[in-house]
């Protein structure tokens, strides 16, 4: 299997690179986040024609994530019980069961800043996540969690860390809630770039700062035991953040 993950940034603005990256890429499974539009407008029918069928959830120009699967799409369920919202839960989780691994696309609250209701809120979603999480690996089933967490999880993970005190996406609890789900069990798989540079997934789009690789890994994928023992490469496709009107995430492509 191959799986990737992706926070495209707008899913229908960057519909032309998504389906070239499919068609050359070609992953079996796909995380999509930040799709930015409803189910009703997300494009099932382009990536339908390059073999994928889709699963959505959306609500409208915010958020939003997406599975895309070569291999089976079983059991979808969208958000999670108890799904803390701001001040409604958004569509910010989806989960499939594809060819026998329960695959999860999650977009975890930005925080804004440790002031911020929007900082409690992701420390609340995060705990859900972790809840809901444990109770899916109860069934034994082989599991990857995979998406934009909006945490780097160690200070290797920025490329400047005291730039980023008192910042949110470093602070202690948001890299222990990070621990807390990793200690159900999961193994963070960490990426190299394709060119040996940093392992970041992330730049903003200021000028330079992708060229000066002034960026952070903030995209994650967690997976089981079972499934870590599988893995055969793992790479950031920073490629795929080059050119005209890229999202300002790199995908992440893990083949077991």
């Amino acid at each position: 299997m191959r799986l990737a993950t992706w926070n495209v940034n707008s899913v229908r603005a960057r519909l032309p690179r998504l389906l070239e990256w499919l068609a050359a890429t070609k992953p079996d499974v796909v995380c999509l986040q930040e799709t930015k539009c409803s189910a009703d407008a997300f494009p099932s029918g382009e990536v339908a024609e390059l073999g994928y069928a889709a699963s959505v959830h959306g609500i409208g120009q915010w958020n939003g994530v997406a599975l895309l699967s070569r291999v089976g799409l079983d059991d979808v369920t969208r958000g999670f019980p108890g799904e803390p919202g701001f001040p409604e839960p958004e569509a910010r989780a989806i989960s499939a069961t594809c060819d026998g691994v329960r695959v999860w696309s999650v977009y975890v609250p930005n925080g804004r800043t440790p002031e911020s209701p929007h900082y409690a809120y992701k420390l609340a979603w995060l705990e859900g996540l972790r809840e809901t999480l444990a109770a899916d690996l109860a069934g034994g089933r082989p599991l990857a969690v995979c998406g934009d967490f909006n945490v780097a999880p160690t200070d290797s993970d920025v490329w400047d860390p005291a730039l980023f005190v008192g910042s949110t996406h470093v602070t202690p609890p948001e890299r222990q809630a990070l621990a807390n789900i990793r200690s159900l069990g999961l193994i963070d798989v960490v990426p190299r770039p394709m060119k040996g540079d940093n392992p970041f997934t992330y730049w903003d789009y200021r000028a330079g700062m992708f060229h000066q690789d002034k960026g952070m890994r903030i995209d994650l994928v967690y997976v089981t035991d079972d499934l870590a023992g599988q893995v055969r490469s793992a790479y950031i496709d920073r490629e795929a953040r080059k050119g005209k009107g890229p999202s300002d995430h790199a995908p992440i492509v893990v083949d077991f």
